[in-house]
């Protein structure tokens, strides 16, 4: 049985290996892709998501959803992603008149399938907060959300305190956490023990595949600017981590826990708290990821990788 799910991304070569995997995996039915803006401007995510899902061109295409042009954010990713996102890759996207919005997209496919659809957010939390700010009742429709951001002990990767996906839309990000949605949050700090090295461009499938395409063309830069930049030999993937855990809950070690966002300090703002006290301030309001076999994971994106045709 395939499971349902939605990719809200802000693509983003992490993001893009995730749609990789996601449509290329029999057991997963991506039923929609939502684009957000973060790593770009919201109107080149839209464009990232219809480029990328156009060149894989799956046997069944999700719906597409367009970013708000006008979504709020603190910073983006250009300076790992490039420009454009994808590493100046310059995929030729068809020209659509006619978007729905991806707010509109993820209230469609959570009152399609009530308790059955695992959200996967792998961008800034904007679009989430406005389906449950203009309808509170989809919280409990949500069969699993799964967030991709925040630190568990770590450092934040866009200021000290802050991970990249909060720190963007810090307010949104509150909201979706102090909502009953049941969700696993995935740390940066644990989801970035799992570092896919340069080798890995030999295993990509043949450019005569659309997966291949993408990613030989999007991959070389990434792992390029991951040595410039940050003086990384490989990259991080939590995203494409995000889809292996969907699949493999089996590979994580969560606790539950309440969690909040920072959204009024100087030095932190868009940090992720995790009240760890014996007594904490509230209830548990999701389960965080601690530790995962990043092993395990790593092999499982290779064997979706090696069955692309």
């Amino acid at each position: 049985m395939t499971r349902k799910v939605l990719l809200d991304v802000d693509p983003g070569i992490a993001d893009a290996l995730a749609l990789c995997l996601a449509l290329s995996d029999p057991r997963l039915e991506v039923v929609a892709v939502t684009a957000t803006g973060g790593n770009v401007e919201p109107e080149q995510a839209t464009r990232n998501v219809q480029a990328i899902v156009e060149q894989i061109d799956p046997a069944r295409w999700p719906r597409i959803g367009a970013a708000d042009p006008v979504q709020p954010l603190r910073t983006d990713g250009r300076e790992l992603c490039g420009v454009d996102g994808l590493c100046g890759a310059d995929f030729r996207v068809a020209e659509l008149h006619n978007r729905h919005s991806s707010v509109k997209i993820i209230a469609d496919e959570i009152r399609a399938a009530p308790g059955e659809l695992t959200i996967i957010a792998g961008g800034p939390l904007s679009n989430l907060a406005a389906v449950l700010r203009r309808e509170p009742d989809l919280a409990t429709q949500v069969g699993h959300l799964i967030i991709v951001g925040g630190t568990f002990s770590g450092p934040g990767n866009v200021t000290a305190a802050a991970e990249f996906n909060i720190y963007c839309d810090a307010e949104a990000a509150r909201h979706v956490f102090l909502s009953p949605v049941t969700k696993t949050l995935l740390p940066l700090d644990v989801s970035s023990t799992a570092e896919l090295d340069i080798g890995l461009l030999d295993q990509l499938p043949s450019e005569s595949t659309g997966v291949g395409r993408v990613l030989k063309a999007i991959l070389p830069g990434a792992f390029r600017a991951h040595r410039q930049r940050l003086g990384l030999e490989g990259i991080h993937v939590p995203e494409a981590v995000a889809v292996v855990v969907a699949l493999h809950p089996e590979l994580l070690i969560t606790e539950p826990m309440f969690c909040d966002v920072e959204t009024a300090g100087a030095l932190t703002h868009g940090a992720t708290v995790l009240d760890r006290r014996q007594v904490a301030a509230g209830q548990p309001n999701m389960d965080v990821v601690m530790e995962f076999d990043a092993h395990a994971a790593i092999d499982s994106m290779l064997r979706t990788l090696k069955q692309v045709r």
